[in-house]
């Protein structure tokens, strides 16, 4: 399987794959930066049903870029929002916040894991992906990312907005205390994650930080 290097953590992190002739690592749409040597690119949707399911679901993208080298190659692959990138190694499936999906290498798909929560004020709908299989896959965060142990029998509350991914267990999602608090108190969904399991946290909220700088930003009319 490629080879690969995560450099300029944690801040400005770069994933670099290096692919022997014939490998390939598949990237997310918008997140290719640069690629050394003869490269062959094709664009999938991981098969029609699960492209349509993640289109209808998300409204984003529905297209991965499949990068094959035909000889040595390097390809450098980035996301869009400062932060980190982790690899996780896979051999099973693992639920990933959609918009932290980056790449992965290996005999791995991609499709639709969860999608509900349609028009709840606060934060809209959720959609998240599985990635299934074996190999390594790749996330992004907004700030650091952090590993978080769940032992059997414990339980865990993360905030919609910090999670990236969940490996193992189960989860529940529900608002944060009651509707006063959902509305006025600055959070909004929650996941209660049950152990054994393994979850990734980012240390910053994308839409926490966006609503932060709409209060400086003035509309021209």
């Amino acid at each position: 399987m490629a080879s690969y290097t995560i450099e300029a953590r944690p801040a400005y992190s770069v994933l670099k794959v290096f692919l022997e002739p014939g490998e390939s690592v598949v990237v997310e749409s918008g997140s290719y930066l640069l690629s050394r040597g003869n490269v062959e690119v094709k664009t999938t949707t991981g098969g029609i049903i699960r492209g349509l399911l993640r289109a209808i679901a998300g409204g984003e993208s529905v297209f991965l870029n499949v990068i094959t080298a035909r000889d040595k190659a390097e390809v450098w692959i980035a996301p869009p929002s400062t932060g980190d990138i982790a690899a996780i190694p896979l051999d099973g499936e693992i639920v990933i916040q959609d918009s932290s999906y980056l790449a992965h290498i290996g005999d791995i798909e991609v499709s639709v894991a969860w999608r509900g929560l349609k028009g709840l004020i606060a934060e809209g709908e959720l959609v998240w992906l599985k990635a299934s299989g074996r190999g390594t896959v790749f996330v992004s965060s907004f700030g650091a990312i952090e590993e978080v142990e769940v032992p059997p029998g414990e339980k865990i509350t993360v905030d919609n907005g910090h999670f990236v991914a969940v490996e193992g267990g189960h989860w529940e999602i529900r608002k944060f205390g009651g509707w006063k608090t959902f509305f006025l108190g600055g959070e909004g969904l929650v996941m209660d994650i049950y152990g054994p399991a393994k979850v990734w946290v980012q240390t910053r909220n994308l839409s926490a930080f966006a609503g932060l700088l709409s209060r400086f930003i003035g509309t021209s009319e």
